[in-house]
């Protein structure tokens, strides 16, 4: 069984895509006037926003908004709105607002291979600390779900550049499946199909890539990563989480070929020249801003990294005592969460350092900027020392997330 692989894919046969597809579920949760131009953009269009449960619209009636989701997915494959591409890929060009082109290929990957534990050894893996009380919630959307619409991101350590790239050469000649601007700057994407010879090339460059990636470890004593998730890993979770319900339920042999093992994403190459990590920002709301300000400097206060904070119209530094080569954000965000075990106030986790700064205007509000993080050594840093702390990096602005385009069926 692969580890990527190609699938069954869904896309609406006549519906505006540009009203079809929206973006990731788990962004701009702190701006729920942007969900709401979202839904005044679509109106009764065919749309995925009708499929998905964004997170700023989570204090609504969260049982009666799953049961909506899960009647327009019966709805939207009974009234056959999809056409159907069997074992294929769909090779993806993002055109960002800077006018740099991102590549990837959608098709599914084999949950058996994934692990999103902080210890784990397997092909796929986190790249940040997964936090588990966020994955009950999801399971509840996801667990009776009909469809399967993705918005993760999948990373490949491919320096040869031999799965993506060649594609770029070859769209011309590839059935082009839709092309179109996203809504709300998230710039123009493009997907072309790929079948028969053209996923042939494809799994025999994926086999070299991980008959590669073997060798690399090879004598090391370490259990080599082929594939890292960029974002969406919660995501990956809960169908993760979902799948092993199955498991649980009627036997490892009786779900092997489950629709449900698998989960559709997009994989990508961490040497595309348009992969740029962008760091996600803290922002903690209803706290002593200045008690959290003594209490970080008396906690972790030093010579090391200087962070840059926001509050009421002012901005300043604090330094940290990272001198013994901890990574920044896990100094700062193990305090973090200290200082709110024991006091009142809600952390977020922000995109953009506009955004940021804006955000932090409001009283009893302070946000952090995070410094970057480099992909050099990507793979190996957490092969040798394991998953980063959550909400590390983002690949990405906000508005650069992976929309919801296609889709696959996770019912039998």
């Amino acid at each position: 069984m692969k580890t990527f692989a190609p699938a069954n894919i869904l896309l609406p046969k006549n519906a505006s895509f540009e009203k079809w597809a929206v973006i990731a579920c788990d962004q701009f949760t702190s701006q729920p006037e942007y969900w709401q131009r979202v839904r005044e953009n679509v109106g009764e269009e065919l749309s995925t926003l009708n499929l998905v449960f964004p997170e700023a619209e989570l204090n609504v009636d969260r049982a009666e908004r799953i049961k909506s989701i899960n009647e327009n997915m019966v709805k939207y494959l009974n009234e056959e709105i999809f056409a159907e591409y069997k074992d294929a890929y769909v090779y993806v060009e993002r055109t960002l607002k800077n006018g740099v082109v991102r590549k990837g290929i959608v098709g599914v990957i084999d949950l058996e291979q994934y692990d999103y534990n902080a210890d784990s050894k397997s092909a796929i893996r986190a790249t940040e600390q997964t936090v588990l009380e966020r994955i009950p919630p999801r399971v509840e959307i996801r667990r009776n779900a009909s469809l399967e619409l993705p918005h993760v991101l999948l990373l490949c350590d491919d320096e040869k550049e031999r799965i993506i790239e060649p594609l770029t050469a070859k769209k011309v000649e590839l059935p082009r499946l839709y092309d179109f601007d996203l809504m709300e700057g998230g710039g123009h994407i493009t997907g072309y199909l790929l079948q028969s010879a053209e996923v042939d090339a494809i799994n025999e460059a994926i086999t070299a890539y991980e008959q590669d990636v073997l060798k690399k470890y090879e004598g090391t004593g370490k259990a080599p990563m082929t594939y890292a998730v960029g974002d969406g890993n919660h995501s990956l979770a809960t169908a993760k989480a979902c799948y092993e319900e199955l498991k649980a339920k009627w036997g490892a042999e009786e779900v092997a070929n489950h629709p449900a093992r698998f989960a559709l994403v997009e994989l990508e190459n961490i040497y595309d020249e348009a992969q740029v990590f962008e760091p996600i920002h803290r922002l903690l709301t209803d706290v002593d801003v200045q008690g959290l300000l003594n209490y970080l400097q008396a906690e972790i206060g030093g010579k090391g990294t200087a962070i840059k904070w926001f509050a009421n119209g002012e901005a300043g530094e604090l330094k940290i005592n990272d001198e013994n080569g901890e990574l920044p954000l896990e100094v700062i965000q193990i305090a973090l969460d200290k200082y709110l075990q024991a006091n009142v106030g809600e952390i977020d986790y922000i995109h953009g350092d506009e955004t940021l700064e804006q955000l932090s205007q409001k009283e009893k509000a302070i946000g952090f900027l995070m410094p970057n993080v480099t992909k050099n050594a990507f793979f190996e840093n957490i092969v040798n020392n394991g998953v980063m702390p959550r909400k590390t990096f983002s690949m990405g602005e906000a508005e650069e997330k992976r929309y919801y385009l296609e889709g696959r069926k996770i019912v039998e």
